[in-house]
């Protein structure tokens, strides 16, 4: 039997189904109020019982489709998924992107949903929960939004660039993050934290960002909106060479990504706690 993985657009429609449904959730338990159910590294980083309610329904519906694939979750981790197998598929799940936002009744929080085969990230949705808002990504087959296709920020200037970065929650962290946006705003357009990753990145892919920036990322904050980025022509990496991941994610153009790149390292970025 032939178990290798689906081409992308497949997996692609699979995706979307399974985080419309999730946003809906989301959105309804959202409006019927939400509370915290849980905190994670520190008393600021917090779980609503929808993150877990809308992981848990993602989880089902990935596991009634495709029994076989692995699954990668931020409030359960792999759960009872098993390891990935050679050419098999592996889920990376954000049920609530920007739960802060979402507990405050912000505008801006997401669910991100990607399709990983043997480590490369080949599809990827990520949703607005409020808006509706809608980008998909398949590797090799652009960005688009709403069936618009996506081209990111053709500014070249880094002193014109509008640029996005966000917080950790630990103390020391922030205090590093925070001098580093201070030696980094007199060099910029302005700087915007909106406080979600993986909206930053789709927001990058159509120029509504011309870059942004941030260290502490996980697999589930990067991965659908890290594809969209680059399926629109961003270039999504570290420091000094090095992958794009927890030390940090810069997404620019390719004319701003040096000038940015520079300006970062200079100032430590992936440093610090």
């Amino acid at each position: 039997m032939d178990r290798s993985a689906p081409p992308p657009r497949e997996l692609l429609a699979i995706a979307l189904d399974v985080a419309r449904d999730a946003a809906a959730t989301a959105y309804r338990m959202r409006t019927e109020g939400v509370s915290v159910a849980a905190t994670k590294s520190t008393v600021t980083d917090v779980v609503t019982a929808a993150d877990r309610a809308v992981e848990r329904q993602v989880v089902d519906a990935l596991h009634r489709l495709r029994p076989d694939d692995a699954v990668l979750g931020e409030e359960y981790g792999t759960g009872d998924t098993g390891p990935v197998r050679p050419g098999g598929v592996r889920w990376i799940i954000d049920p609530i992107d920007g739960t802060v936002n979402y507990l405050y009744g912000l505008p801006y929080s997401a669910v991100s949903l990607a399709a990983e085969v043997d480590g490369v990230v080949v599809a990827g949705v990520v949703r607005n929960v409020n808006t509706g808002e809608e980008w998909t990504a398949t590797i090799g087959g652009g960005a688009w939004r709403d069936g618009i296709r996506l081209r990111c920020s053709a500014e070249t200037d880094l002193g014109q660039a509008l640029v996005g970065t966000g917080f950790g929650y630990d103390a020391g962290r922030r205090a590093h993050q925070a001098q580093v946006v201070a030696g980094m705003i007199a060099h910029v357009r302005d700087i915007r934290r909106l406080g979600a990753a993986a909206l930053d990145l789709c927001l990058v892919a159509e120029g509504r960002l011309d870059a942004y920036f941030e260290k502490g990322l996980a697999a589930w904050d990067l991965a659908a909106g890290g594809l969209v980025a680059a399926e629109a022509g961003v270039r999504v990496a570290g420091l000094a060479g090095r992958p794009p991941g927890a030390d940090l994610v810069l997404a620019a153009p390719p004319a701003l990504f040096e000038p940015l790149h520079d300006r970062l390292a200079a100032l430590d970025a992936s440093g610090g706690p």
